[in-house]
């Protein structure tokens, strides 16, 4: 009886342990193909990052060794450099490098990334590279070289020991300073290397990228986390028992408070952030709550936003754009003053399309950037202004609008919306000197909310 039924169950028993080794083989190919073709990824991202950091040194030699005179080829330089560079901050993210210290270099790249692009958009024959940009570009031409020479060393042992950047995580994850890995050590120096390079003079244009919004604009005392709780609870019109508020950032210029009501129900929770300091701004709010089917118009949707807007304080306010979701609409608000538009004083309020309800709101700009400005007077008039753009746009509507151009200064334009090639533009011209500062497309929504 055994013996049949053992020569019944073996072929059976065979047939799974071969099915079976043989999926495992496949599961173990599939595996090493993937490993394959990761580590082939981030060796072709490496051997990328080397050469274009060399290209870049190279790159900087040619546009210092020019003329002083010849703006056509440093603009032309400057826009190598900023490609280049962004070519290396893009394979930089490719590299397996998330718990590696390699921010210094990055940041690096950053800061030459954006100094090449804000120098070459200018006007050269107007204002030409100054003795203090030269400087910068002779600085960067010399630590550009180091990094190279770096990077080319570490190319050369990773091809000559056949090193493989699988290994690089597990090196990175032992959290060893001294690693064993050659392209860990290899990355670390280079990052060290450039921590300790001297701050380099980037002009006011590339700093102003970099700074941090501080709270400390904002006049008046610091408010209590008992003032928020008040604030809070008038906001929602609850009890003042039911907020719980927090405080974010305790002893850093960006400190600010957190205020929460249900936070144990996902169908009410309400958060709102409240600045420290100017009397405890909102900056932020939002209602968690599962929104239904759209239920009302675009007009009843922007006629509850601009209510939202003006109940909370928000004077001179005017929507200049609408983002359409599946359950919300998104408006942008940007303030005015003496009928200019002024863009960098915006806010966002988010409206429930089930019943028009505000849910949201996003005000750091505002909070942060709104005071009464001294605006500038335009040196060319409309028409002349007009003569700027395509003659092909059907223009629909024109003012003036303060906007944040590329350089990071704030500037007066004459903003023109019009219809061209069956699609909607804003184009803004500069009111000083005639040319386009910035250009954008519209939605349909777009114009509705301007106009409405």
């Amino acid at each position: 009886m055994y013996s049949r039924l053992s020569s019944i169950m073996f072929p059976i028993v065979l047939v799974i342990a071969i099915g079976a080794g043989y999926w495992g083989y496949q599961e173990h190919q599939e595996k090493n193909s993937i490993l394959i073709k990761a580590e082939n990824q981030y060796q072709r991202a490496f051997h990328d990052l080397t050469f274009h950091v060399e290209k870049l040194h190279e790159q900087l030699g040619n546009t210092l060794a020019v003329n002083s005179t010849s703006n056509d080829y440093h603009r032309k330089g400057l826009v190598n450099v900023w490609r280049l560079t962004s070519e290396a901050q893009n394979e930089i993210s490719q590299l397996p490098l998330s718990y590696l210290p390699f921010t210094d270099a990055e940041n690096f790249l950053s800061h030459i990334s954006n100094f090449a692009y804000k120098t070459a958009v200018r006007d050269l024959t107007k204002q030409p590279l100054s003795d203090s940009e030269y400087q910068t570009l002779q600085a960067l031409y010399q630590k550009s070289d180091e990094i190279a020479k770096d990077l080319h060393k570490m190319q050369e042992d990773v091809l000559l020991n056949n090193l493989r950047w699988m290994d690089v995580e597990v090196a990175i994850a032992a959290d060893q300073s001294e690693s064993g890995n050659i392209i860990v050590d290899g990355l670390r120096g280079v990052n060290e290397k450039i921590s300790a390079y001297p701050e380099l003079d980037w002009g006011p244009s590339v700093n102003s990228i970099y700074e941090k919004r501080s709270i400390k604009v904002l006049g008046g005392e610091m408010v209590s986390p008992e003032k928020v709780r008040e604030k809070a609870a008038q906001f929602m019109n609850v009890d003042p028992s039911l907020v719980t508020v927090t405080e974010n950032g305790k002893g850093t210029e960006y400190s600010s408070y957190s205020a929460v009501i249900y936070p144990d129900d996902p169908s009410r929770k309400v958060q709102m952030d409240f600045t420290q300091r100017g009397g405890g701004q909102l900056i932020w709010f939002m209602k968690f709550r599962d929104l239904g089917a759209p239920n009302v118009s675009f007009e009843q949707a922007k006629a509850s936003a601009d209510k939202f807007v003006e109940e909370q304080g928000f004077k001179d306010m005017e929507a200049v754009s609408y983002d359409m979701y599946e359950d919300s609409g998104t408006f942008t608000y940007v303030s005015t003053q003496n009928g200019v538009l002024i863009y960098p004083d915006r806010l966002t309020v988010k409206v429930a399309l089930d019943n028009g309800e505000a849910v949201g709101l996003q005000a750091s700009d505002y909070v942060y950037e709104h005071r009464k400005r001294e605006l500038p007077s335009p040196i060319i008039n409309r028409e002349e202004a007009r003569k700027a753009i395509n003659p092909g746009l059907k223009v629909t509507g024109e003012q003036l609008a303060l906007i944040d151009g590329d350089l990071g200064e704030e500037v007066l334009c004459y903003e023109f919306t019009g219809q061209i090639n069956g699609s909607l533009y804003r184009i803004y011209i500069n009111a000083e000197t005639g040319i386009e500062e910035s250009i954008e497309e519209m939605s349909k929504e777009d114009r509705e909310a301007a106009s409405s």
